[in-house]
């Protein structure tokens, strides 16, 4: 059960994100139009969209993810691998993407295939980006529900359809806008709340110095990659950078800028952000690993993965650690309304407006993205509370966004001679070696002997192969065509 003064930090902090977003919202009906809901009418001011950008990545994963691996000597500091990939994910978004998509106009990330390749071979990495923005927005709401639950003491699956519905009601009445608003806040109290802990939490610690110098002389004593792991590091690498950059959640902001400029400097704006914003959690987790708690006669944290919420709750005073909590909170929410708005606008642009044809107008489009905000975030909601592993599904399907979605974007944007069915066949291939090596989410058992085995580049192999396949497929539909 939480206590009195989290509880009243939560709901200030819920009011005040109730507030920003009902003020975005009249805004937004001020200008009107399908695209003030899709992309804020293109007119995202380029600090707006680097906080909203940097809020999104900033998640409660994020900053849980990041306490956890610094804290578990398990992993340490060489498998904290987040920040500063998806910082380089973000950079490599500006220098490569940012600028293309923007310049071309497009309202979502699956318009350059479906103006390459029509509608039907669309349907496939619609498929992908869909299930990828729908299962994040599951794994986001089971940990709002989970932190809800624990602050206000109320019971899991409660906490999260109120959070969902609480998420859904400003999505869906201001789109873009009021997300990009919201997360704004958000991102202000994560980063206050985190900060006022840091002082309580070094202190019991022996200090800033301290602390970093006995984190790290453990470090040098451990060996960051047994065995043949540094290939496994790679792999989760270069899926963390690139992996990271096909997903609708990104190029929602980067199409919202007023110009393609404003589309880079966001991305490389929110790439530092991600940097700094990984240093509180950081601390706190080596905070957890150095502390002495017996001395302090406390509990050491029960796992990993409770050393945020652990260090918070009991090295820094009640209203800090309300704060705080109150600031994770924010965090996952922050990242819960731009991916169920993201997963929306390519339901509603790139499905049901097709499917309407030329009988679609603004108000339908209105319309449509506001009923498909309301059904993702309800199947999202009952994943959430019905599929045992929603952080697995999840981690699948980021796979499948880098071995399907990234090298066919990187195809369609820069190599403008790819064939509609080379296309099929690289992505048939990228699958097949994917799950040649077996997955255990489905149960299957691997059926490709990798020279590696578990510590093979799986997904990099199988990236490569989808984009030499179409790429070779491509040039010999066109010799004989």
């Amino acid at each position: 059960m939480g206590t009195g003064l989290e509880l009243v930090a939560l709901a200030l902090s819920a009011l005040a994100v109730s507030a920003v977003a009902v003020l975005a919202v009249r805004g937004g009906r001020r200008r009107g139009g399908a695209e003030e809901l899709f992309l804020a009418g293109r007119q995202l001011p380029l600090w707006v969209g680097a906080l909203t950008m940097t809020a999104t990545w900033v998640g409660g994963g994020f900053i849980n993810g990041t306490a956890e691996a610094i804290y578990d000597p398990a992993l340490g500091l060489w498998w904290c691998q987040a920040p500063v990939c998806y910082a380089l994910s973000l950079a490599v978004g500006g220098a490569f993407f940012a600028g293309p998509m923007r310049r071309a106009g497009y309202t979502t990330m699956l318009d350059p295939f479906q103006e390459r390749y029509g509608t039907s071979t669309t349907t496939v990495f619609f498929v992908t980006a869909l299930c990828a923005e729908l299962f994040w927005s599951a794994a986001i709401l089971a940990a709002l529900g989970a932190a809800l639950s624990a602050v206000a003491g109320i019971e899991l699956g409660t906490a999260i359809l109120v959070s969902a519905a609480i998420v859904v009601a400003y999505t869906s009445l201001g789109g873009l806008r009021s997300v990009a608003y919201t997360d704004v806040l958000q991102l202000g109290l994560i980063l206050v709340g985190l900060v006022l802990v840091l002082p309580f939490a070094l202190e019991h610690a022996g200090g800033l110095g301290r602390t970093a110098g006995a984190y790290l002389e453990r470090q040098a004593v451990a060996d960051p990659f047994p065995g043949r792991s540094l290939w496994r590091w790679t792999d989760t690498a270069m899926m963390l950078v690139f992996g990271g950059v096909p997903w609708q959640v990104y190029f929602q902001r980067v199409l919202a800028c007023r110009d393609e400029r404003s589309a880079r400097r966001l991305s490389y704006v929110a790439a530092g952000g991600c940097l700094v914003l990984a240093l509180p959690p950081a601390l706190i987790g080596a905070t957890g690993a150095t502390v002495d708690w017996a001395a302090l006669g406390l509990e050491a944290p029960a796992s990993p993965a409770q050393v945020l919420p652990h260090v918070i709750s009991t090295l820094a005073p009640p209203l800090v650690a309300g704060l705080a909590l109150a600031a994770v909170t924010a965090a996952v929410m922050s990242s819960t309304d731009s991916s169920i708005l993201s997963a929306s606008s390519m339901v509603a642009w790139n499905f049901v407006r097709p499917a309407l044809g030329s009988r679609v107008g603004e108000r339908a489009l209105r319309r449509s993205i506001r009923v498909a905000v309301v059904v993702v975030g309800a199947v999202a909601a009952l994943v959430a509370l019905e599929v045992h592993s929603v952080y697995a599904l999840w981690f699948l399907c980021s796979d499948l966004v880098y071995v399907v979605l990234f090298p066919q974007l990187v195809i369609v944007l820069w190599m403008p001679a790819s064939h509609r069915g080379a296309v099929l066949g690289g992505v048939t291939a990228g699958l097949l070696l994917r799950f040649g090596a077996g997955e255990a989410t489905f149960g299957l058992d691997p059926w490709i002997a990798y020279p590696l085995g578990a510590d093979a580049p799986i997904r990099t192999v199988a990236m490569l192969a989808n984009a030499s396949v179409t790429l070779v497929l491509s040039a010999v539909l066109r010799r004989r065509g």
